[in-house]
């Protein structure tokens, strides 16, 4: 078994997420609804690809799901959009507190197979694989769907995503904080201060991957097989959902 290594360093961590010394993908959502049609898909994306992949990759999801034409120009700039901000965080410093174990919730409906789980990530080792994590996961609990492996993957990757943006924001924070404090100028410290409270509230926590006895049931996952009317039944409440907050 390949021996994990957590950084230590205490200078300034610059923005990334998990596994950058292999592939720093980027999680995409697209939810777009034209011509009474909506295309939902959630993928990773290789930042480092060039930008005329999107566009191969729009006409050939227009082409394979005989969608309307205006979808690819849709698809080409949610993406592009995505991967901008993405990359606006590039090389940006992130809130530094030692150890970084957050909680990941897992809370999936990926075909017909229903997930629930929670677990711990250590931010800081970035030797930790979503996809491998992920095979692992659906090879123990015996899922065969092949789709459900990059559900949760992305998922997992989803969360990382956001826990870094939320502490490229606090470290920018703070930065602000004391610099305004040097200038003699006001900062409502429930405006300047936040997002870096609530990071160092969630990184300060001392999490422990030795479960206690009540913890068990609620760090365990949950893995349902739905029938095909189960199925019809939630996605016709998910569809009225969404409908209803337009």
């Amino acid at each position: 078994m390949k021996a994990l290594h957590s950084s230590s360093s205490k200078g300034p961590v610059k923005f990334r997420i998990s596994r950058p010394t292999r592939e720093n993908l980027v999680p995409i959502r697209l939810d777009i609804e034209l011509e009474e049609q909506r295309y939902k898909d959630a993928f990773t994306w290789n930042p480092t690809d060039p930008d005329s992949e999107i566009t191969i990759f729009a006409k050939r999801t227009v082409k394979d799901l005989k969608l309307p034409p205006p979808f690819m120009m849709h698809i080409v700039q949610s993406i592009q959009t995505q991967l901008a901000e993405f990359r606006s965080y590039e090389g940006q410093d992130m809130l530094y507190t030692g150890d970084k174990i957050v909680p990941i919730k897992l809370d999936l409906r990926v075909n017909n197979t229903l997930i629930k789980d929670q677990f711990l990530w250590d931010m800081n080792n970035f030797d930790s694989d979503p996809e491998d994590f992920a095979k692992t996961f659906c090879d123990d609990l015996g899922i065969q769907d092949p789709e459900v492996g990059p559900a949760v993957a992305f998922a997992i990757r989803e969360q990382l995503y956001e826990t870094a943006v939320q502490s490229v924001a606090a470290a920018r924070e703070i930065r602000m904080s004391k610099k305004g404090r040097r200038s003699a100028e006001y900062v409502p410290a429930s405006k300047a201060g936040g997002t870096s409270l609530d990071l160092m509230k969630l990184f300060n926590n001392k999490y422990s991957v030795v479960r206690k006895r009540k913890d068990w049931d609620v760090y365990g996952p949950m893995v349902d097989l739905l029938s095909n009317e189960e199925v019809d039944a939630l996605e016709a409440r998910e569809e009225r959902n969404a409908r209803s907050m337009i």
